[in-house]
């Protein structure tokens, strides 16, 4: 689970810890997975689902391949926006805000936990490149398996995390007669401002 500092029952993040943690606890398939959205400069926009991995009082991380189209998009435009569903429960989130990269000891530190096989696609893989063939992909992930075996599989350089610092939280909870509950946190200053939506 995802550990949160405790706070007021006005906080979104400790809300978002708890609801992510039932998800869990309930072994919803792919409770981390968020449908994430970013920009180019331009505006054009792309959506796709990356893996939640870490939230505190700063914001939401996940981690990829800086060289990847998100990636391109998320340095030259650092706004995105997120959402996440558990059906079966009735949840959603919505989250809003600025993008940042995670420092290098932080990209360090999650790829240690990740299982060696994922280390060795993260390496033999251009994320988003065009692939001449699939046998092209494995003959790399082959080669870097011999190379490195007996050995640490290091992080590459390009492959870091991003961090969505949030503007705004929206909560929208399930009801029937679509009378849904939904409401809303918007950033001010050091703080939080709640607000109720209409469905």
């Amino acid at each position: 689970m995802i550990a949160g500092m405790a706070r007021s029952g006005h906080d979104p993040i400790a809300k978002f810890i708890r609801w992510l943690n039932d998800a869990q606890r309930a072994r919803f398939p792919n409770y981390e997975a968020i449908a994430l959205a970013s920009a180019t400069r331009s505006g054009k926009i792309s959506v796709r689902f990356v893996l939640l991995k870490g939230i505190d009082e700063r914001g939401f991380v996940f981690f990829t391949d800086a060289r990847s189209r998100k990636g391109h998009e998320l340095r030259n435009n650092p706004r995105a926006s997120f959402a996440q569903y558990w059906q079966p429960k009735g949840r959603q989130v919505r989250v809003e805000g600025h993008v940042e990269e995670v420092t290098p000891a932080e990209a360090d530190a999650y790829w240690a936990t990740r299982p060696r096989q994922s280390q060795l696609a993260a390496s033999a893989s251009h994320q988003s490149a065009r692939l001449r063939s699939r046998a092209e992909l494995l003959e790399r992930f082959a080669r870097l398996a011999k190379k490195f075996k007996g050995r640490e599989v290091p992080r590459p350089s390009y492959w870091t995390g991003f961090r969505v610092r949030p503007d705004s939280i929206e909560f929208w909870t399930h009801r029937e007669d679509r009378l849904h509950d939904r409401e809303i946190y918007l950033r001010r200053g050091r703080g939080w401002r709640r607000h109720l939506l209409q469905p």
